[in-house]
Order: C-alpha cells, then sequence, then structure tokens
C-alpha cells in the first residue's frame, strides 16, 4: 500500500493563522467603524463599497481566501476529492471579495459566491474522508460523519436566518458558522499533520486519537 502524502509545512502554518486571521478581521475593522453592529450586520458589510473600513476587510478576505487555497494545495493527506473542494472554497472566498455588496442592496453575484461558499464549506470533509486503515483518525468515515453533521447545524441554520430580512442576529450566526468552519479545518490539518509527525518518530503506530 503507498504511504499517504504529509502535510506540508505551509500548510501547518496555513491553519495555524487561519483562526486567527478570521477573527482579527471583522474584530478589528468593525472596531475601526464607529456604530457598526457585529451583531446586526454581516461581515461582508464591512467590505461594501460604503465601507469606512472597506480596504482593511477586503485584506482580510484576500488572506483567508489565500490560506485555504494553501490547504487545498499542500494538505495532502485529505483525499483529492475533497482539496478540489476546498479549493472551490477559496475561488468562492475570493468571488464574494471582488463582488462586494453594497449596504443597501443587494448584489446577487456576491451572494451566489456567499451561497457556494458556505455550502462547500460546509461540505468539503464529506470529500477528503480517507477509508484506508492508516489514515489519520480525523478524516475516517466515523469523524467525517460527526463533523458533517455540525457542520450542516450551523450552516443550514445561518442560512435561513440570513434569508429572513427581519433576523436580528444575522451578523452573530455569520460570525459562529465562518469561525466554526475556519476552526475545523484547521483542527484537520494540524491533528493530520501531529499524528504523522509521531508516527514518522515512532512515537504512534496506529492512527487513533493520541492523548497528551
Amino acid at each position: 500500500m503507498t504511504p499517504l502524502k504529509t502535510i506540508a509545512p505551509i500548510a501547518i502554518v496555513a491553519a495555524m493563522i487561519g483562526p486567527i486571521q478570521n477573527v482579527a478581521g471583522w474584530a478589528i475593522a468593525g472596531a475601526l467603524w464607529p456604530g457598526y453592529d457585529p451583531l446586526t450586520l454581516t461581515i461582508s458589510d464591512l467590505a461594501s463599497p460604503e465601507s469606512p473600513v472597506r480596504w482593511l476587510m477586503t485584506a482580510f478576505f484576500i488572506l483567508g481566501s489565500t490560506l485555504t487555497l494553501i490547504a487545498a494545495v499542500f494538505a495532502r493527506t485529505l483525499a483529492l476529492p475533497g482539496r478540489i473542494v476546498l479549493l472551490i472554497v477559496a475561488l468562492c472566498s475570493y468571488g464574494l471579495t471582488i463582488f462586494p455588496t453594497q449596504l443597501n442592496g443587494v448584489s446577487n453575484t456576491h451572494r451566489i459566491f456567499a451561497i457556494a461558499f458556505f455550502a462547500a464549506s460546509a461540505s468539503w470533509q464529506l470529500f477528503a474522508v480517507r477509508f484506508r486503515t492508516d489514515a489519520p483518525w480525523v478524516l475516517r468515515p466515523w469523524a467525517i460523519l460527526a463533523a458533517s453533521v455540525l457542520q450542516a447545524t450551523f450552516a443550514i441554520t445561518f442560512l435561513v436566518i440570513w434569508a429572513n430580512p427581519s433576523s436580528a442576529n444575522i451578523g452573530l450566526w455569520e460570525r459562529l458558522v465562518s469561525f466554526e468552519q475556519a476552526l475545523y479545518l484547521s483542527a484537520v490539518v494540524l491533528v493530520c499533520a501531529r499524528i504523522q509527525r509521531r508516527q514518522a518518530t515512532g512515537t504512534v503506530t496506529e492512527s487513533a486519537p493520541v492523548s497528551g
């Protein structure tokens, strides 16, 4: 059996930065916009043409998109179909950044990219699953299934709230879903890298979770 490819160091670095930049982007940009309400306004509003912090939030969007792109290319332990879906996630993220939505209006192009982004972000792990006995436990079917249930719950809840014009907490839910998705991807990459490092040094011989 051909050994699984390992996680490249650059993917590990991207995984460490991912969740941090996810929160830092909207937190810093929101703090610099007087009167901005993170509970009722979306993250995309921070990058709208009317936003005083448009370019700052846009820069964070581009950074996040690039980190996902790095994972798609260099998180080589993931099954190829899963990495392709992550590539789609990155491209959709670039797309919603290039086509921002206005504060008082709707951009259908932005909305299409955003919906595709959240849908792909919530489902990529289904395509990254590994059925091999030597695969890291986080990529095995039972772990992927459990994660997918959680991902779907968050994503569907957010999309329902987003579709309701009278929702008063859309900003809160978008932040929860966005952070959860970034954190999960980073966790998968880092767990795979940790297990592979231990296997390489002879510390662990199985792909089950390791304590300590």
